[in-house]
């Protein structure tokens, strides 16, 4: 698989979970981590339904990554989320010594990686993690806006 291919394929996997967050009336946000093809973990927004201001889909994927790799650090691992990442999650990305996000979606109120700052671009982190943007970004919006249409 090309990179690009490969990008898609994962992203796809989080969209699916991020159709899983809508079903349980959360914002609809999937993330995967992967490493080596292999996914470590899954996540989807849960902040409602588990009383968790920080279950955010990168956060609870990231922790099932962990779990599964015996390890709070993360490298070589690519983490995949159908939006842009808050400053959270972008500071939780590079605590885990994540190698690579991959997002859908830009975050214009609240994104940190290009939308509103470049959290993850700063030079004074101790960790770089390499990101794209815009994979599969059409589809991301377009869950997002279907579930907030339907709520109005």
């Amino acid at each position: 698989m090309t990179d690009n291919a490969e990008h898609r394929y994962w992203m796809r996997q989080a969209l699916e979970l991020a159709d899983e967050a809508a079903r349980h009336e959360e914002v609809p946000v999937g993330a995967v981590v992967v490493r080596d093809g292999e996914v470590l973990g899954r996540g989807y927004n849960q902040v409602i339904s588990a009383a968790d201001p920080t279950a955010h889909a990168e956060i609870v994927a990231l922790r099932a990554a962990a779990r599964a790799a015996g390890n709070y650090r993360l490298p070589g691992a690519v983490l995949y989320v159908t939006l842009e990442p808050c400053t959270m999650c972008a500071g939780a990305m590079v605590h885990a010594r994540v190698s690579q996000l991959v997002f859908g979606a830009e975050e214009p109120r609240a994104g940190v990686v290009c939308s509103r700052g470049a959290q993850l671009d700063e030079a004074w982190y101790n960790h770089r993690v390499t990101w794209l943007g815009g994979v599969l970004a059409q589809e991301s919006a377009d869950k997002l806006r279907q579930f907030f249409r339907a709520r109005r």
